[in-house]
């Protein structure tokens, strides 16, 4: 199976099986040099973990205590790759045992087995939400390679859950509040409609999260197929419950004139400033210094307890209700996928920056 390494100059190449004994990410091209310790990972990591008595989340309940194998060294990065695991602790295969003949809908199941003839039902395997445990690990070595070159800063909030958007947005609540959202109002309501999906219901819940990416390095991509947007539709693309995606203004250009849409500047102190950001931070694929604003469409929780009409491994028609522990609504643990995700991408082009701009 190809497709598990991703990044040019920083590559990281994750492993692991939703119920294995453990899974991790290789990191190579990492500077050496760098201050990491896993407890910085660890805090990265912990933001995705599930909450404790969650009534939203997964009940699975993992430690995912972060172990740095190699290229770390009294404390700094040797230039060498690293590799970082996490033990699969709370796994309860048998959740599993009555759908390993039948196809979860809207899962990869069907599509694994068209592909390679062999599936790990087991909570999906390769295309469990598990994987991206190793993604945040990641994330959080290029997080810190980015504060090397300027004060970048990533965050993420949920900025919709089923038809419920925020109207307010208070940063400092972000992080206060189980999903994620920046409207201490609405994310009471969107809570309360969260546990009605799922209790009542059996069912689960779609969503929009915003990136927003501060301080960006400026410069950042190259103008014809490695445009930073498509290296960055890519990344969050990758992510298994992403099925949309948009950058600036994003749809909204469908009804704007170019008169509305175009970002018109002014030099101020010897500076440039930009009067509107409708193209997200991105103009001909390169980044300009603002804020690059990604929104990401998640779909509902495929996995859930509502029976559902599928097929068989041998073609024949039945149901299927998921009895496993699972999200009702992904939105506030994908965000430090996503922020993840963006801070590869951008560390990824800022040392072929480097590399590029050697002689100026």
């Amino acid at each position: 199976m190809p497709g598990n390494t991703f990044g040019t100059l920083f590559r990281i190449t994750t492993w692991g099986e939703s119920h294995g004994p453990s899974t991790g990410v290789i990191i190579d091209g990492c500077p050496a040099g760098l201050t990491l310790t896993e407890a910085e990972i660890q805090k990265e990591v912990e933001r995705r973990r599930p909450q404790a008595g969650s009534k939203i989340t997964t009940t699975r309940r993992e430690k995912d205590q972060v172990h740095i194998l190699s290229g770390v060294f009294e404390g700094k990065t040797t230039g060498t790759p690293i590799s970082i695991m996490v033990q699969n602790e709370d796994t309860r295969s048998k959740d599993y045992s009555n759908i390993q003949d039948k196809y979860r809908p809207a899962h990869a199941d069907y599509t694994y087995d068209l592909k390679y003839g062999f599936r790990d039902y087991r909570g999906g395997g390769r295309s469990s939400g598990r994987e991206t445990l190793a993604r945040v690990m990641a994330g959080a070595i290029a997080k810190k390679i980015l504060k090397l070159k300027s004060k970048t800063e990533i965050f993420g909030h949920t900025i919709q859950i089923g038809e419920i958007k925020a109207k307010t947005f208070e940063k400092s609540f972000i992080e206060q509040n189980e999903l994620r959202c920046a409207d201490p109002v609405v994310a009471v309501k969107m809570q309360k409609m969260i546990e009605k999906i799922r209790f009542t219901e059996g069912d689960s819940i779609g969503a929009i999260i915003e990136i927003i990416i501060k301080n960006p390095p400026k410069g950042l991509g190259e103008p014809v197929f490695d445009k930073l947007e498509a290296d960055l539709a890519k990344a969050m693309m990758s992510i298994g419950a992403v099925k949309a995606i948009e950058i600036g203004a994003g749809f909204s250009v469908a009804t704007m004139k170019g008169s509305e849409n175009n970002d018109q500047m002014q030099a101020k102190g010897g500076k440039v400033k930009f009067l509107s950001n409708h193209s997200g931070g991105i103009l001909g694929g390169i980044s300009t210094g603002e804020d690059i604003i990604i929104r990401l469409g998640i779909k509902p929780v495929p996995s859930i307890s509502k029976k559902l009409k599928t097929i068989t491994k041998e073609g024949k028609n039945t149901e299927i209700a998921t009895l496993g522990r699972h999200d009702c609504c992904l939105a506030p643990r994908i965000i430090p996928v996503a922020e993840s995700m963006a801070a590869l991408v951008l560390a990824d082009k800022w040392l072929q920056q480097l590399v590029q701009n050697s002689l100026r």
